[in-house]
């Protein structure tokens, strides 16, 4: 690609990027009308929106502004992804702004990668109206965790780009079919090579980041920054990689950067969390240093039901300077 013709494609990921990330400040502000829709004369609801409307078109920047984005892995097996929604910070906003459903799986058919939606997952899909829509009317984006079921495909080992394009276009239905706002890929559990399958290259995951993007040029794509498909990625072109919005460390109660070369501090999440068995000490202490050292995102995983918000406000008021309510 000639210099002139890179420097356009980066304007345009620049652009479609603004407008696909919501950033915390974006969030807060359609949080708050949500809560005031309801007590606002119908009069005055378009004006309200149409503000909120244009807050989310700030992009990258609003999460500067507004602390970090977090983020609430749910184990739909176990969990209702609906309880991300019941934290909110002390003014109303949300504590969480991308819910994640862990999680849909990669199968292997003999022949190529399926997507597979096991009993639970494909519960919560059907189940929009009461585990999906309300969140996003919050402002907080729902994401499909995708990653391998022991069958040997898996996000690093698809041999084409032709490949990795028709599980792309599998991705993409179930997003658009069930109204989705992102795609989250996670590299574990492919065993890779079993059954006489392929073993991982270094190509597969740009392949598959790259055709998301065309299938979904709007959703918020993530990775779990771990696996073949984590080594691969450290030394793929930036270009490839700036198509991705957020990456983040999977290593549970530590701080590890993710190396992905085209993501911003903006967008990485070194601090990752498990809700059910990360000391609120060490939450609170990966808050501050996401805080001093200028990071964008905060990882969250396994977020039970009930209230937790003890628990949670260890990292939300680090974060936000606010302790999380459980409403």
């Amino acid at each position: 690609m000639h210099e002139n013709e890179k420097h356009e494609n980066a304007q345009h990921h620049d652009a479609v990027g603004h407008r696909r990330r919501r950033g915390r400040a974006a969030r807060r502000l359609l949080a708050a009308v949500a809560v005031a829709v309801v007590a606002v004369p119908a009069a005055v609801t378009g004006a309200a929106a149409a503000s909120a409307e244009g807050a989310s078109t700030t992009g990258a920047q609003a999460s500067v502004d507004g602390g970090p984005t977090s983020i609430a892995y749910v184990e739909v097996n176990d969990e209702d992804l609906s309880n991300v929604g019941r934290y909110t910070l002390e003014d109303g906003s949300n504590a969480f702004d991308v819910a994640i459903i862990f999680a849909a799986n990669i199968d292997y058919d003999g022949t190529e990668a399926v997507l597979s939606l096991n009993e639970r997952v494909q519960a919560t899909l059907d189940d929009a109206e009461n585990q999906i829509r309300p969140l996003q009317a919050k402002g907080i984006d729902v994401s499909l965790s995708v990653l391998g079921n022991h069958q040997g495909a898996g996000i690093a080992n698809f041999t084409s780009p032709e490949a990795a394009a028709d599980f792309a276009a599998q991705v993409a239905d179930v997003v658009e079919r069930y109204g989705l706002d992102g795609v989250d890929l996670d590299d574990e559990y492919s065993d890779y090579g079993v059954g006489g399958t392929p073993q991982p290259n270094g190509q597969s995951a740009g392949w598959l980041i790259s055709a998301l993007r065309a299938e979904l040029p709007d959703a918020v794509l993530s990775f779990y920054d771990i696996g073949p498909a984590s080594d691969s990625l450290a030394t793929t072109d930036p270009a490839v990689n700036a198509q991705l919005d957020y990456a983040w460390n999977p290593y549970y109660g530590s701080w590890r950067v993710p190396a992905i070369p085209g993501l911003g501090k903006q967008q990485l999440s070194p601090a990752a969390v498990d809700i059910q068995a990360t000391s609120a000490s060490t939450a609170a202490a990966l808050a501050q240093r996401t805080v001093d050292e200028g990071y964008g995102v905060f990882l969250t995983y396994s977020l039970p039901g009930g209230d937790r918000s003890a628990f949670v406000s260890s990292f939300t008021q680090p974060l936000y300077g606010q302790d999380a309510l459980y409403r």
